[in-house]
């Protein structure tokens, strides 16, 4: 017959073995390239999107706008968003003309809050990133100014806040 003690070193030892379980479970992974990301999701203190973004079933649109110029809506490529996303191949993106060095500024519909987001090029006959050059990267609404004269598509990268997913969106701008 058991003891006392064997029978709570056996519930201990079941407890301790589900805590190894759940914190591998939870802790990070480093993704090719380097990055770490969290396999348990995010963090439960996050609130989740702002109200407006809440039940939608892709991100908000995003258009493009010279200074003082029309917004042009982005083509939308790869996203994840909620518990939902699409992959998407690199696109041409959606045509503006713009001045060299010109202001550019991305504003969303619904307007949402961003955490992160990287603006890059590369000739717009290219078929992929591969030799992108980066325009901006930052926190909050993106700006960011026009290449030199050429055409060009440009992916603006986008991490929304409160975990609420990502989004690529592309553009064709004709620069002179």
């Amino acid at each position: 017959m058991p003891t006392r003690f064997t029978l709570i070193d056996s519930r201990i030892s079941a407890i301790g073995a589900l805590m190894v379980v759940f914190l591998v479970g939870c802790s990070p992974t480093t993704a090719p390239g380097g990055s770490t990301t969290s396999v348990a999701g995010p963090s439960p203190t996050v609130a989740g999107p702002s109200p407006t973004l809440a039940g939608r079933d892709a991100p908000p649109e995003a258009q493009l706008a010279a200074e003082g110029g029309d917004a042009v809506l982005g083509q939308l490529g790869s996203y994840t968003w909620l518990q939902s996303g699409s992959d998407s191949p690199w696109l041409p993106g959606a045509p503006i003309a713009v001045g060299t060095g010109e202001p550019l500024n991305v504003g969303l519909v619904p307007a949402g809050d961003i955490a992160d987001w990287r603006a890059r090029y590369v000739p717009s006959n290219a078929a992929g990133p591969r030799g992108a050059v980066v325009l901006g990267e930052g926190t909050g609404d993106p700006a960011f100014r026009a290449p030199k004269a050429g055409s060009w598509t440009v992916e603006l990268f986008v991490e929304f806040a409160a975990g609420a997913g990502t989004a690529s969106y592309y553009w064709l701008l004709d620069v002179s």
